[in-house]
């Protein structure tokens, strides 16, 4: 096992992800009431107020089930475990994996918080074009798929053990 102090720098990926999330909902909460709806660059990109109680795409968010929330907190809870875990620990991945890990974490973080303050995650960022919609996500957001992208495009160009002799 390597020492975690090498290992610090994800953390602090981590950390700067987290505050960025933190920073960007807690101006939106404070500038802008529930169901706020501004065209920033028309016919692409609104900024929105709405928070969504549910997972990715809102899914879950109408069942009305307090267990939901349980239960996206404590996957939230393993997922943290799980890559913080990788992170300090430090013996799997290339530099750029790690800091899509990092960014994976600093994003959980982001999103747990608000789940754990509110039973739902703040989201502003609504991207369209024409008739295609995304659904409206936040920075944590952001940080968990670009940081998966990165652990997956890694993972992707890893030669196979055959090809290492």
């Amino acid at each position: 096992m390597k020492p975690a102090g090498g290992n610090f720098r994800w953390l602090l990926l981590s950390l700067a992800a987290l505050a960025a999330d933190q920073a960007s909902k807690l101006a939106m909460e404070q500038l802008t009431p529930e169901g706020y709806y501004k065209p920033v660059i028309p016919g692409f990109l609104n900024l929105v107020h709405t928070h969504n109680p549910g997972v990715a795409f809102s899914l879950l968010a109408d069942s009305g089930s307090p267990w939901v929330t349980v239960l996206l907190v404590v996957f939230s809870l393993g997922v943290i475990g799980l890559v913080g875990n990788i992170l300090l620990r430090g013996e799997w991945g290339t530099a750029p994996q790690k800091a899509g890990l990092a960014l994976i974490l600093g994003g959980a973080l982001g999103n747990l918080i608000d789940r754990l303050h509110s039973e739902g995650v703040l989201d502003f960022a609504d991207f369209y074009l024409g008739e295609y919609h995304w659904p409206a996500f936040n920075v944590a957001d952001s940080c968990i798929v670009i940081g998966a992208g990165m652990v997956i495009v890694g993972i992707l160009r890893e030669k196979p053990a055959a090809e290492h002799k």
